[in-house]
């Protein structure tokens, strides 16, 4: 039975996903700060810095409005296969299983959105320069 209603699992799972997106950017700047191998490193940190900057402003700003509704996100356990959350909103609780490539993808799309978001900024600046 669904207790939350859609706004409020939005903001819930839209806030927990994107707080994984950003563990990843932020494992990716040090695995390519530390790779010895790229030639020219600046413009793929560059570019996570800016996603990670924009994820960053994006999930304060979820947390306000979590805040607001009161909503919360609690991680129950996980396994090789699942995942359990909780989501609580002014009471009322709900528990979601996610399968974990399913997590994958969602994080992924978030992270391919971030990354879309930030080149369109830049290139669009650019072309009106």
């Amino acid at each position: 039975m669904r207790y939350l209603t859609e706004s409020e699992y939005a903001l819930g799972s839209r806030f927990l996903f994107l707080s994984m997106a950003i563990v990843v950017i932020q494992k990716d700047l040090v695995t390519i700060e530390k790779e010895t191998s790229i030639k020219i490193k600046e413009p793929y940190l560059e570019l996570l810095q800016k996603m990670e900057k924009r994820a960053f402003l994006e999930r304060k700003q979820l947390h306000k409005y979590m805040r607001k509704q009161n909503v919360k996100v609690i991680s129950l356990e996980k396994n090789d296969t699942f995942s359990s959350y909780l989501y609580v909103c002014q009471g009322r609780e709900e528990k979601r299983n996610y399968f974990n490539p399913t997590i994958r993808k969602k994080v992924e799309q978030i992270i391919r959105e971030l990354m879309e978001n930030t080149t369109t900024f830049s290139s669009q600046y650019l072309t009106n320069s």
